[in-house]
């Protein structure tokens, strides 16, 4: 009789990251793998009850099984205990590789989700899998490198190692072991018209793709740069899934998938390289790799860890002029949730309350030291507040006046007139005005950087597949 397990959860259906004891183990104590797994007990469609069904694949370093249940089209993914290289001419047994390339692939997919990029990944199930939703998997693996280094520059005579790519390069390898993954050029994709899942990948999902690439490689970039590691190449691969047809980041991203060099030196590389370079396999190298790749893990769950809950170290304070405003206002507090920034509503008047505004000002000032802050002034008729914040502070300071149907042609204009000496930006909309706010405290914080990054990808998407749809 299979065990049943009870999966931790907070209320939204999130893992905690914990699981009971039981779950350390991969396989019944017949031998056989665990296939049942309760509800955690969250609110979201993704949280639901499953049996484990047949493996419906099974690759080098992990299993994945079909899941029977109330809500179709997911699978689950269990990696193994085994490290490959050069398409399996390297390999060898690692105690613990599955757990850490699950951990690791879980915060960085976390990361991705919460960015908003779209993923294959749904959440942990237990410290060597994962739930994910079923794919057909486009047989091309995207390459994006900062750096020139490796088989690159066995193909680019010429190019000396170490030379940086802005914005960053991309290649293409189609999937074939057999042929040792050959290069395939953007020609080559769209002339051979594959076809999966029913859809058919032309010239404009080979753009959505390519795009798509370049910016998890920067979102994931960011990430690893708040540790002083460089990310220096990176490869992904996409799906289409069974159930909406979308193509979404699909398989993996784990120390396989990846070079990483702390302090951009390439002696300390922790990735997979290190067991590239062996030339012999001894129980020394494999303890060696082995502290590489929990490295690795480690420093990805704090990342994640720090991604989800960094709402407090970035601020935006909105200042109106008049409660009257305070609706307009509310609507920009919300623009700031979505990219994870705390937000905080005042009313203080520069004509009539200035020294209460210039004390507001002065504790925001302090405020800032610890925690990077944007002003954002709303003040409709005679704007003085704006002009007055930026003249008397090092903040940025954005205008964000609601503009009347009556008045708007005229008071816009003090916003826009401004003394010289001060330097303070209008923006009409208040999504925008949070938007604008957001690529500044971006600089201070991946997690907002990557939700910037990501919303301008599917702006970038949507218009792409608008057109095509003509």
């Amino acid at each position: 009789m299979a065990t049943t397990h009870k999966l931790d959860s907070n209320g939204d259906g999130e893992p905690f990251c914990k699981y009971p004891k039981a779950l350390h183990v991969e396989m019944e104590s017949n031998g056989g793998p665990i296939t049942k797994f309760e509800t955690s007990g969250g609110k979201t469609a993704c949280d639901d009850a499953f049996t484990m069904g047949k493996a419906i694949n099974e690759g080098k370093t992990k299993v994945i099984y079909d899941v029977k249940s109330r809500i179709p089209g997911r699978c689950l993914v269990v990696s193994k205990d085994v490290i490959t290289a050069w398409n399996g001419v390297m390999k060898n047994e690692m105690e613990g590789k599955a757990e850490m390339s699950t951990a690791t692939n879980g915060a960085v997919m976390e990361i991705l989700n919460n960015a908003g990029i779209k993923t294959a990944y749904i959440k942990a199930v237990s410290p060597k899998s994962f739930l994910a939703w079923k794919c057909n998997m486009i047989p091309i693996e995207w390459v994006a490198r900062r750096i020139a280094t490796g088989s690159f520059l066995k193909r680019n005579k010429g190019v000396k190692e170490g030379y940086r790519f802005y914005p960053p390069k991309m290649e293409t390898f189609y999937k074939d072991d057999e042929q040792g993954d050959p290069q395939w050029s953007r020609e080559v994709i769209e002339e051979t018209k594959l076809e999966c899942g029913g859809v058919k990948i032309t010239p404009n999902e080979i753009d959505i793709m390519e795009k798509a690439t370049v910016s998890i490689f920067e979102i994931l970039e960011r990430v690893w740069s708040t540790k002083d590691v460089n990310l220096v190449d990176m490869k992904i691969e996409f799906g289409v899934r069974t159930d909406t047809n979308e193509i979404v980041l699909a398989d993996v991203i784990d120390n396989d998938s990846w070079r990483v060099w702390p302090s951009g030196d390439k002696t300390k590389m922790k990735d997979k390289q290190v067991y590239r370079n062996l030339k012999e396999v001894t129980a020394s190298d494999m303890t060696n790799v082995k502290k590489n790749y929990k490295w690795v893990a480690d420093q990805l769950k704090e990342l994640n860890d720090f991604s989800t809950t960094s709402q407090d170290s970035v601020h935006v304070a909105v200042v109106m002029g008049s409660i009257t405003d305070k609706d307009h206002c509310k609507k920009i507090e919300t623009a700031c949730g979505k990219f994870g920034i705390s937000c905080s509503l005042h009313v203080s008047s520069a004509h009539k309350s200035t020294s209460d505004t210039l004390k507001l000002l002065g504790k925001l000032e302090g405020q800032s030291i610890t925690k990077p802050t944007v002003i954002i002034a709303v003040a409709g008729r005679s704007n003085g507040l704006g002009p007055v914040l930026s003249g008397n502070s090092a903040l940025p300071i954005i205008n964000c006046p609601p503009v009347s149907d009556q008045w708007g042609s005229a008071d816009i204009w003090s916003s826009l007139r401004l003394p010289s000496g001060l330097a303070c930006s209008t923006v009409l909309s208040p999504d925008g005005a949070a938007l604008a706010a957001a690529q500044i405290l971006a600089q201070h914080n991946f997690a907002v950087w990557g939700k910037v990054r990501a919303l301008q990808l599917i702006n970038w998407t949507k218009i792409k597949k608008s057109n095509d749809s003509l």
